[in-house]
């Protein structure tokens, strides 16, 4: 028994790592799934935007989902067009575009590893290059090549082309080695952005390590409780009201929030330096069910790192 919790304590401490490894072989599998079976290069003067849609279009429905499925982003546009002043408040301007950018950043996960992942295979960037005729481009990689290259180029991705089969296949393994080069470009750029990011929300930390430590613990339980708490005071709700219903008897009183409370507590959390609350309930039960001051106050978003280290 000790060691099964043992086990599970370690899966749940690293199930972010786990989350993406997942992912990354998700992204391979779709990867290889679309090139076998969806794929196929025209080898016409459509190859570059056939190669192009297939490149990014799944990248950009990937960013849509990473938007639906972040819980930020709904507590962030939730209400704000009756209320704009939710996503711009007083003073504070720059708060939407920080949060927003925090849920981006988290968005592009998965599309960043599509590009990365169809970038190394190269089938897609392949089809897509050897339908561009741009002259430019056309006399810098045909160059030394015979003249059947320039009318040719969108042959050699299907192997259609009647050129010698050794300029064909350098050709081929030329813009493979292209689309491979993109796609270390982007995996370092990401990764070089992701250490730059964590480092510069750690060193303006106005909080020590281990208060950080602290605070994402305390987020991981409340919202634990929270969502138990949820289904308690609905049950309870829902068995009351059929009850009254059915026995036509008068409802007793279940303390339930104030419309205001719940529209305060569902504002995205902002870290003040000179109170210690570390989440909005927290700050809504020391201080009152009230509306919230909109006043300037450094955003800390440590909560939705993934890691600590």
């Amino acid at each position: 028994m000790d060691g099964f919790q043992t086990m599970l304590k370690f899966f749940i401490n690293r199930r972010t790592a786990i989350g993406y490894s997942f992912m990354a072989l998700l992204t391979l599998g779709s990867e290889r799934v679309f090139s076998l079976v969806a794929f196929r290069c025209p080898c016409s003067n459509e190859n570059f935007r056939y190669g192009l849609v297939f490149l990014f279009s799944p990248a950009f429905v990937l960013l849509v989902i990473g938007y639906f499925l972040n819980s930020k982003t709904w507590k962030l546009f939730t209400g704000c067009w009756v209320n704009p002043r939710k996503i711009f408040p007083k003073g504070n301007i720059c708060h939407f575009f920080y949060i927003f950018g925090q849920i981006t950043l988290n968005a592009l996960v998965a599309p960043v590893m599509w590009l990365s992942v169809a970038l190394l295979n190269g089938t897609f960037y392949e089809c897509a290059m050897s339908g561009l005729r741009n002259p430019a481009y056309l006399d810098s990689i045909c160059r030394n090549k015979s003249v059947k290259c320039f009318e040719e180029l969108h042959k050699v991705a299907c192997g259609k082309s009647t050129m010698p089969f050794s300029e064909s296949e350098e050709l081929k393994l030329t813009l493979q080695a292209q689309s491979q080069i993109l796609g270390w470009c982007v995996i370092v750029t990401m990764a070089v952005l992701s250490l730059l990011t964590t480092c510069c929300a750690s060193c303006q930390s106005k909080v020590s390590h281990l208060q950080l430590m602290f605070w994402r613990v305390y987020a991981e339980k409340e919202k634990e409780q929270l969502e138990q708490t949820f289904q308690l005071y609905a049950t309870k709700l829902s068995e009351r009201n059929l009850k009254c219903f059915f026995e036509n008897k008068k409802p007793e009183v279940i303390p339930l929030p104030a419309f205001q409370a719940w529209e305060d507590a569902s504002q995205i959390y902002s870290f003040s330096s000179s109170k210690q609350h570390y989440s909005t309930i927290h700050r809504l039960v020391e201080e009152g069910q009230k509306e919230i001051n909109e006043e300037r106050e450094t955003t800390l978003e440590f909560v939705d790192r993934r890691e600590i280290p």
